[in-house]
């Protein structure tokens, strides 16, 4: 919500943020080794069943920061 937010204080249209993260998704499997578990986790989605679920506590807050720090510099440098 924060980046459709920044959208439409910017005025854009034409594009909305869901091809942004769409984007994202396919660079995590496309180009990285980070599992899957923490690419969507970085997308706030639940990933795993009901039973997987209610066992993972933790939000695996330091491979979510590293996979976003891959993400930084792959937007500012490219591939």
């Amino acid at each position: 919500m924060a980046f459709e937010m920044l959208m439409k204080r910017m005025k854009v249209t034409g594009a909305s943020p869901h091809g942004f993260r769409s984007s994202f998704r396919d660079w995590c499997g496309d180009k990285t080794s980070f599992p899957r578990e923490i690419a969507e986790a970085a997308l706030a989605h639940r990933a795993g069943d009901n039973v997987e679920l209610a066992y993972r506590r933790g939000d695996a807050l330091e491979k979510r920061r590293s996979l976003m720090e891959a993400w930084g510099t792959f937007l500012a440098v490219g591939n």
